[in-house]
């Protein structure tokens, strides 16, 4: 199959494309707050590190969502990691919920205060990535949100060593259509930094 999207061809839906050959994606779940207060609680699979010195992180929402509504109106936001225990909470926070309707309150998922940012954090979450707005940048019918990590939480039962474990983690990825990831097997292979590192 091939698809060429300078002839702009009408039958192909790229969205679920690639989202389904660009695969496995982490899923940021992002807290933000509107400028009321309520709590917003979304998942976007287009999501990455950006710089690590500074660190940056970035996700994508794609169409005009709450999500990019009150990270443009607060200039903060938390990146829940989306851990697999709470798979149904973190799909059922996909539903388009009204404005004024809180996903935390109608899905009943416990948050805590973050440190640095006033968006709270998912409590059950091993990890949060507490972040300001470095910059947003508007792409077609999607806007990519880069923040400024200004503080990382990972729990202590999580770590093997003072690093995150991959396995303990246990992080959700999404596929294509309505397809997860769920429990990836993990291999270890020394990295070569030169040519002649190569056994």
């Amino acid at each position: 199959m091939r698809t060429d999207f300078a002839a702009e061809d009408p039958d192909v839906n790229v969205y679920r494309l690639l989202t389904a050959v660009v695969v496995p994606r982490p899923i940021a779940w992002v807290t933000t707050l509107s400028e009321d207060g309520l709590v917003n609680l979304a998942p976007h699979s287009f999501y990455t590190v950006a710089c690590a010195r500074p660190p940056i992180v970035q996700f994508s929402s794609v169409g005009k969502k709450d999500t990019l509504r009150n990270v443009l109106a607060t200039g903060e936001f938390v990146v829940n990691l989306a851990y697999a225990p709470l798979l149904e909470q973190v799909n059922n926070s996909a539903a388009r919920f009204p404005p004024d309707q809180s996903e935390v309150e109608q899905l009943d998922i416990e948050m805590e205060p973050s440190l640095r940012v006033a968006p709270p954090r998912v409590a059950r979450s091993p990890v949060a990535i507490e972040c300001t707005v470095h910059s947003t940048n508007e792409l077609g019918d999607s806007t990519v949100v880069l923040g400024d990590v200004r503080l990382i939480s990972v729990a202590q039962e999580v770590l093997n060593d003072r690093h995150p474990e991959f396995t303990l983690l246990d992080p959700l990825a999404r596929l294509g259509k309505d397809e997860w990831a769920l429990h990836s097997e993990v291999v270890a292979i020394p990295r070569p930094s030169r040519p002649e590192d190569i056994s």
